[in-house]
């Protein structure tokens, strides 16, 4: 610290502590004279600041309020943030942070220690990345976007940036991934969006997305840079396009720990709720039938991972994939249509199986009878009564799960659903919902929040030093977060409430570093993985 001139010291959000630097340390680093005299403790603080977010009406105010905190003092946003983490963690991240994407260039301030790369600058990548780092050797975690498919709310850009800022603000709060090992990253190949082309506010390029050879190469090159500068490095890529984030997971997954939380991380959340719903229904995992609506990159990603773990529970392939109907813009997708994405591809019906295209969803509720209906589209509404009312008739307990967020993007309410169901239906939604009044039974609604996951799983990767991210190291994160949830009581909820994040997060991630030294896929020494994950949990203190 002594290396820093006065106001370079105040200014750097790592070191700085604002007014509780002590007397002696202000001496010491000649503040004397730069901050009011009173010192306050980090309690006081945390205090005087939670005072002031609950006088901010607007979430978005709040947002750009706490995101100043974190420009300025690191240490203090992370202890005001775990403190009231049920309630800032809607702020900081979703649904939120949608909010502060679409606004990201009205309202910039600092680039909040990010790395912007160009895909029209191939040779940036290295010089850029270096020059945002003091220490290579402290980056263990990399978030990466390019925007084009930010939550549901489609391509934002440049402006994607905030996902990947506010996705390690939450590494930090839910599993304690110290901050200085973290780096947010955005590629900027253009946008498609025509209002962001024609703002004059507009901070990225403005030119349509870069597509095909020269977009793969530049991530190429960008991950072998990377894995170059930082080689024990967990790369997680966040809100990619449909077209191009299966792509990229595929090619790199077995050659570098990486991970993709569209398509992995909602997946492992809906295996844990899947999980749930066989104890209480009595149906085994192996034996429901999946209706998926919205076959993009999270609903293909849901299914591939409920697959596996139909596949690990003793079912075949071919067995486990009769089991899967998706339904996309065309309808029910069946193999003849044109124009399926390879992993819908997969999942499509036999040509001729049913006796005409299938659109209306609740005739295809009728028609393929599932058990779980599960909405990763975006379309708002999309679960009418007359869906809900068919899947109650159907099952005596029918899961429905409308899981796109944000909440304005969610395909059914859960007290609609609760009520059109009478009660029955075991709900889950993609963004927080408060608990439903019906007929005396209080319904806790649980939420498909990744934050319950991923936190855990990148410290578990960062602690075992993993050379690849397995699918077994999934199943054993998605079994961790189960085994929180206390089913017996009526009303109870499907997944376990954000309040119990910490806790969820050094579950998870204490099974995937076990998972790790089982599949000799570590490259730490680890004796205990309990102790291992502990010994490098980050909690937010002077």
């Amino acid at each position: 610290m002594f290396q820093f001139k006065p106001h370079e010291l105040l200014r750097n959000p790592f070191l700085n502590k604002g007014t509780a630097f002590t007397l002696d340390e202000r001496k010491k680093y000649n503040l004397t004279g730069l901050l009011p005299s009173y010192v306050l403790t980090i309690d006081e603080q945390e205090q005087s600041v939670y005072k002031k977010i609950c006088s901010i009406s607007d979430n978005l105010d709040k947002h750009r309020f706490l995101m100043n905190l974190y420009d300025t003092n690191r240490t203090l946003f992370y202890y005001v943030v775990k403190k009231h983490i049920v309630e800032l963690l809607p702020i900081i991240y979703t649904p939120t942070i949608g909010d502060a994407v679409i606004n990201y260039s009205k309202i910039f301030d600092t680039p909040k220690d990010a790395v912007f790369l160009s895909v029209d600058d191939a040779a940036g990548i290295k010089p850029s990345m270096q020059a945002a780092i003091s220490d290579l050797d402290k980056i263990k975690l990399i978030v990466v976007t390019d925007g084009e498919g930010v939550l549901g709310i489609g391509d934002w850009g440049v402006q994607g940036v905030a996902i990947s800022i506010g996705k390690l603000a939450v590494y930090t709060v839910a599993a304690g991934v110290n901050p200085k090992n973290v780096l947010p990253v955005v590629i900027d190949a253009g946008t498609n969006n025509e209002s962001l082309l024609n703002d004059p506010c507009y901070l990225g390029a403005r030119h349509k997305r870069i597509t095909g050879e020269k977009y793969y190469d530049f991530i190429d090159k960008f991950v072998n840079v990377s894995t170059e500068l930082f080689p024990e490095v967990l790369m997680h890529w966040e809100d990619f396009g449909r077209g191009n984030a299966r792509n990229i997971l595929q090619k790199y997954r077995d050659k570098i720990c990486t991970f993709n939380d569209d398509i992995q991380g909602t997946g492992v959340m809906m295996v844990s709720a899947m999980n749930a719903i066989a104890r209480v229904t009595n149906i085994p995992v192996s034996e429901h039938r999946i209706l998926v609506f919205g076959g993009g990159t999270a609903g293909i990603g849901v299914s591939d991972q409920i697959l596996l773990e139909k596949i690990h529970s003793g079912l075949s392939e071919e067995e486990a994939l009769k089991h899967f109907y998706i339904v996309d813009r065309q309808g029910l997708l069946t193999e003849d249509m044109d124009d399926l994405t390879e992993g819908q591809k997969r999942y499509a019906r036999k040509k001729g199986e049913f006796q005409k295209t299938l659109t209306d969803l609740a005739e295809i509720v009728n028609a393929v009878k599932p058990t779980v209906l599960i909405g990763t589209s975006g379309v708002h509404g999309a679960f009418t009564e007359a869906v809900i009312k068919n899947m109650a008739k159907l099952n005596e307990r029918p899961a429905i799960m409308p899981i796109s967020n944000p909440t304005k993007l969610c395909e059914a309410k859960a007290e609609d659903v609760i009520k059109w169901s009478d009660g029955r239906a075991l709900v889950v939604t993609g963004s927080p919902s408060a608990p439903v009044e019906y007929k005396g039974v209080k319904y806790m609604i649980g939420q498909a929040n990744n934050a319950l996951l991923y936190p855990g799983l990148g410290l578990g990767i960062i602690v075992a030093k993993s050379k690849v991210v397995s699918d077994g190291m999934l199943s054993a994160a998605a079994h961790a977060i189960g085994s929180l949830q206390d089913l017996s009581q009526v009303g109870a909820p499907i997944l376990p409430p954000v309040s119990k994040l910490r806790e969820a997060s050094k579950l998870v991630a204490t099974a995937v570093v076990q998972q790790a030294v089982n599949e000799h896929i570590n490259r730490a020494a680890i004796s205990d993985a309990s102790e291992a994950v502990q010994s490098q949990i980050w909690e937010p203190s002077y």
